[in-house]
């Protein structure tokens, strides 16, 4: 049975791969008491004097919503908020699987980002944090960025920031093993929707200064027709305004070569040209902008790709858990981009010097050690930059 059958078999055996669960056992007549009237009474009240009693005594203190209006899910496009509730379920799966979050599909049938928000608004008591998901660009900055100003809870929009998270921390560790420092290769970022665009912009946060963000014409510059905000404020921050050419003229020389593309957008003759010892993730799902193969037959000496059959696969399963279980354990109100960093340089420190290896500069999203080494970054940075409600990290 190839995997696709199985994945619409085992949904139709389990009716899905999510359902509710209890931490207290109904026993008997007191334990009723306690659980419901007349007991229940007790915490409304404690939250009614202080809201944020809520996350010490309900299940919002471990609670997510995984958001999404179906508008670009995976890459199927615009398919429908119904048709969304598998990736959303499934990415609520690997929340629980990595990071023990308690998480909910929440999928909202719209497609005007001021309903989302709003529904998004009335619904936040109920949460810790939220996690949007398969929303279109470039509407999904619109309403992440209003959502991150008029909620009181983390708000985080995976398809942006956890690949972007996850390439950087991937950088970091190959620049480590090829001895390059990260102010002063060439960088070359090919896509510039959600994924590409933050990419380039946290790796500038970071301290690379010789950025090129591409689109399938070639620079992104003032020209592009369908400019948007993100992208706007980018071509000024890397300079590129008036900057020209196409990926195989732009590409030669580069240290490091970031694909968010397309399938076979690096081609023989491109990767050829990189500079010696260059590092190429190709994260194009699910066929990559060039095979590992064919990649290391053309002489580059890290790479990766997002799938999980190759060697150092550049994945946000790595970042989400951990960066949620790190935010909401201390109760934080935002997910800044002083923990985003924290949590990409946490994520690169754990492949050490002497573990470096050409196949081997990502940790597994297996490895135990990730979730807790980014929940940990994150949770200390929260506390730090002054976004949490606690004080202390509890691990």
């Amino acid at each position: 049975m190839d995997v696709k059958q199985e994945a619409i078999e085992k949904r139709l055996e389990l009716k899905g791969f999510l359902q509710t669960g209890t931490k207290y056992e109904l026993k008997d007549a007191h334990d009723l008491t306690v659980a419901y009237t007349p007991g229940v009474a007790e915490p409304c009240l404690h939250i009614k004097e202080d809201e944020d009693k809520s996350f010490d005594l309900t299940c919002r203190s471990n609670m997510v919503a995984v958001v999404s209006d179906g508008t670009r899910v995976l890459g199927l496009g615009d398919i429908g908020a119904a048709a969304a509730i598998p990736v959303m379920e499934g990415k609520s799966l690997l929340f629980k699987r990595f990071g023990n979050v308690d998480c909910i599909p929440l999928v909202i049938d719209t497609k005007d980002p001021d309903v989302l928000i709003n529904t998004v608004k009335l619904v936040q008591k109920n949460f810790a944090g939220i996690n949007l998901e398969d929303i279109s660009s470039p509407k999904c900055y619109e309403i992440e960025n209003r959502l991150k100003k008029e909620l009181e809870i983390p708000v985080f929009h995976d398809d942006q920031h956890g690949t972007a998270i996850a390439c950087l921390a991937g950088v970091k560790a190959a620049l480590r093993f090829v001895k390059k420092d990260l102010s002063n290769v060439k960088i070359v970022v090919n896509g510039a929707g959600a994924a590409g665009a933050n990419i380039a912009r946290l790796l500038y946060l970071a301290g690379a200064r010789n950025i090129t963000l591409m689109v399938s014409s070639g620079v992104l510059n003032k020209d592009y027709k369908r400019l948007d905000s993100l992208q706007a404020e980018l071509i000024k921050t890397l300079g590129q305004e008036t900057k020209t050419g196409n990926l195989a003229e732009i590409a030669k020389g580069a240290d490091v070569l970031l694909g968010v593309s397309a399938a076979g957008a690096f081609t023989k003759e491109i990767l050829e040209s990189l500079a010696d010892d260059a590092i190429v993730f190709a994260m194009a799902n699910p066929a990559p902008e060039v095979m590992y193969e064919e990649a290391k037959a053309a002489g580059v000496r890290v790479m990766g790709t997002g799938r999980s059959d190759a060697p150092n696969q550049i994945n946000n399963v790595n970042v989400f858990p951990g960066i949620f279980r790190g935010a909401i354990d201390v109760q934080a109100r935002e997910i800044n981009d002083e923990m985003k960093l924290a949590a990409a340089e946490a994520l690169a420190a754990l492949v050490t010097d002497e573990e470096l290896a050409e196949d081997y500069v990502v940790a597994n999203a297996f490895d135990k050690r990730v979730p807790l080494a980014v929940a940990k970054a994150v949770a200390e940075t929260a506390i730090k930059t002054g976004v949490a409600r606690k004080t202390e990290v509890p691990y």
